[in-house]
């Protein structure tokens, strides 16, 4: 049985806490830590964790002496680094909520802490779990389509005003970033994943057009190229009614997308396209797409379900924390073009001022100063993502 933690009880935690329930003859939740215990015991009563102890500072909780195999890393991105290090460095297994950190310095603090603790470090990326993206990942992989050549990565959100009117948020310092690092770290881990490499180039384009209480970006553009000379497109953004997200791959010989879908050409000898289309290679996709068998859980529960996998067998979970500093790595470069207005060149070396969060933050743009906060929320529903499936 494995005995799991869970630090930071904001809205994302009640995901965590649902998807340990889910495998309750595997896991059983000993603790819960926030800095407003009160959120912690809400949290305890809301779930039925009985047995949870409560704690209100996570070292506190460290040095208390329970049986503690698992930590949930729930809290705002500046303080994942600090507590999935000590986490670590007590001989406990974490698995850190997206994203990993907000500077490439503490990724790989976190990674050395993995290592020389030879504990186990997962990053929450939940969307590789979802049926359509963990096929369109397999399909192309195939071969069947083609290999990638342009790919176009949408990860459209829409926030009030009033969502950078909470304490952390909306400030470079606390939250590290807009919706490039806290809402299209999914879409641009999943095309880490499916390109299998990291760009060569970046450029990208930042603004705030619709949220005057927040430092940081509501929307940005980034062009990107790879060395095989393959290009992608990402747009991040808060400020999108509708709130759709989706990655379309033009490949060569067809398109495929999630939201599920295919088209391929075939050309004239004038170059123009036939109107009836390549009917044989879109079947043969279609007919790859509905062989591949779902996945017995999605979301942060399937993968909950993987890392639980991990710790029993004694494997590397899917998503490690070299995958977390990929995403940290191709967000920094981002962040890096559209502060300095000009292409950039990836890796990010350990000398590069963007290495560092204080770097990060000495050229950050303050789009706008926050002038007034709140210190919580109340609970309530939150939203994490829609490919176009059908809304319950």
């Amino acid at each position: 049985m494995i005995q799991v933690a869970v630090i930071g009880l904001g809205n994302i935690s009640g995901n965590h806490l649902n998807g340990l329930l889910a495998f309750q003859e595997r896991c059983r939740i000993v603790a819960l830590c926030d800095i407003y215990p009160e959120k912690a015991q809400a949290a305890k009563e809301r779930f039925g964790l009985t047995e949870a102890r409560i704690f209100a500072d996570h070292k506190e909780m460290l040095d208390y002496g329970l049986e503690i195999d698992l930590v949930h890393v729930c809290t705002p991105p500046s303080s994942h680094g600090e507590i999935a290090i000590n986490c670590m460095n007590a001989g406990k297994n974490v698995l850190v909520e997206k994203p990993m950190a907000p500077s490439l310095k503490e990724c790989d603090e976190m990674i050395e802490a993995e290592r020389r603790n030879g504990v186990v470090m997962a990053c929450i990326a939940q969307n590789r779990f979802r049926n359509i993206i963990w096929k369109l990942k397999k399909l192309a992989d195939s071969g069947l389509a083609g290999k990638i050549r342009c790919a176009h990565i949408d990860s459209l959100w829409w926030r009030g005003h009033c969502y950078y009117d909470l304490w952390w948020r909306g400030t470079w310092k606390k939250e590290g970033g807009g919706p490039t690092l806290n809402h299209a770290v999914h879409q641009i881990d999943m095309l880490n994943w499916i390109q299998g490499s990291l760009p060569s180039e970046v450029s990208s384009m930042l603004a705030n057009v619709m949220h005057d209480n927040s430092e940081v970006e509501d929307l940005s553009f980034a062009a990107l190229r790879y060395e095989d000379g393959s290009v992608a497109e990402v747009t991040s953004s808060v400020v999108h009614h509708g709130g759709e997200q989706g990655i379309m791959l033009q490949c060569e010989y067809a398109k495929i997308a999630a939201p599920w879908s295919c088209a391929a050409e075939i050309t004239q000898e004038n170059g123009f396209p036939l109107p009836e289309k390549n009917t044989e290679l879109m079947e043969k996709l279609e007919q790859a797409y509905g062989e591949i068998k779902d996945l017995e859980y999605e979301g942060h529960t399937g993968e909950i379900d993987d890392v639980l996998s991990a710790l029993e067998h004694g494997n590397r979970p899917l998503i490690t924390g070299l995958d977390g500093r990929k995403t940290v790595e191709l967000i920094t470069a981002i962040y890096k073009a559209g502060f300095e207005k000009r292409t950039v060149s990836l890796p990010i070396t350990t000398d590069d001022e963007y290495y560092t969060a204080d770097g990060i933050g000495r050229h950050a743009i303050h789009f706008y100063e926050k002038a007034a906060s709140v210190e919580n929320f109340a609970a309530a529903d939150i939203s994490v993502g829609n490919y176009g499936e059908k809304k319950k």
